[in-house]
């Protein structure tokens, strides 16, 4: 066998060994972090919202979104002045980009809507992308559930992205809380989620750590990072009963999602950390005085 019949059959055999690589799946495009800001309000705790402001910021996550209650509403001639008050903090952190889901405390008239827009930047509804991932802000500031304009919108855009994973949607009141403690998924917005592969539904309002799950979808309820809960947190079962100053640290990569839930430290909490799945529909599946026996978070 001459030199250049070798030479090309080599040339062959390496090319054939590079198909498997050319065609390989590409690598998943997920790799981010974000974090997850409670209520501020009612009846605001200050330094409790500025000491987890300062701690998401510590962490560096890619964006911030919060689940509603930015201000405490409730009068027209209120509500200008009380975005004013908190604006210097989120100048401070400007660096974080914030999203916002509208609360009943921030939006409870058209005038607050109008205050509400001009001051956050964003409708009462929307959605984005980040990365693969893809995220729907709904608005139930001023109704009980959802409405069907709401859900009609989150049909389209779900319908719109559904390649794009993981899917979550916010919305500040847990209306969700009661079908699925009824062990019915029969509601509207459950329906949507499972069928175009939304997993994650995420709200506030309560005040307190919820976390259910129901055809694979995770539901959660964030506790305060700033609404004052100093009644039901001094109470001997608090914590166990959800009532923690805290934020939410989320990891995707690739289609995997890892939620860590980060309390304040003393004098506010007592620094626990656990991931999200350690949280059960009764509270915490772990010893809450010592959870780091039970399992050390990724950060």
């Amino acid at each position: 066998m001459n030199r250049r019949v070798l030479g090309l059959l080599v040339v062959l055999v390496l090319a054939a060994l590079a198909l498997p690589a050319l065609y390989a799946p590409p690598e998943p495009v997920n790799d981010f972090h974000f974090s997850i800001i409670g209520d501020r309000t009612g009846r605001a705790t200050p330094e409790v919202w500025g000491r987890v402001w300062r701690e998401v910021s510590l962490l560096g996550p890619d964006f911030v979104i919060n689940v509603g209650d930015t201000v405490q509403g409730g009068a027209d001639e209120l509500v200008e002045k009380q975005w004013d008050e908190i604006a210097p903090v989120f100048a401070r952190y400007r660096d974080l980009p914030l999203y916002f889901t509208p609360g009943n405390h921030d939006i409870f008239s058209d005038f607050s809507e109008k205050v509400y827009r001009k001051r956050t930047g964003r409708p009462p509804h929307y959605s984005f992308g980040f990365q693969n991932a893809h995220f729907t802000v709904l608005d139930n500031s001023r109704t009980s559930d959802l409405n069907e304009e709401q859900l009609d919108f989150l049909e389209r855009d779900l319908k719109e992205h559904q390649a794009r994973s993981p899917k979550f949607i916010f919305v500040h009141k847990p209306y969700w809380m009661i079908p699925l403690k009824l062990q019915s998924g029969e509601f509207r917005l459950h329906q949507l989620a499972r069928r175009y592969g939304a997993s994650y539904v995420i709200s506030g309002h309560g005040h307190r750590l919820v976390r259910l799950e129901r055809d694979g979808i995770q539901y959660l309820m964030v506790a305060s990072s700033g609404a004052n809960i100093e009644t039901q947190r001094n109470n001997p079962e608090g914590f166990r009963n959800g009532y923690l100053y805290h934020h939410v640290w989320v990891r995707v990569k690739g289609s995997s999602v890892r939620f860590t839930v980060k309390e304040l430290d003393g004098p506010y909490g007592k620094g626990r950390m656990f991931p999200l799945e350690a949280w059960g529909e009764s509270g915490p599946l772990f010893d809450p005085d010592d959870p780091a026996a039970y399992d050390k978070p990724e950060t």
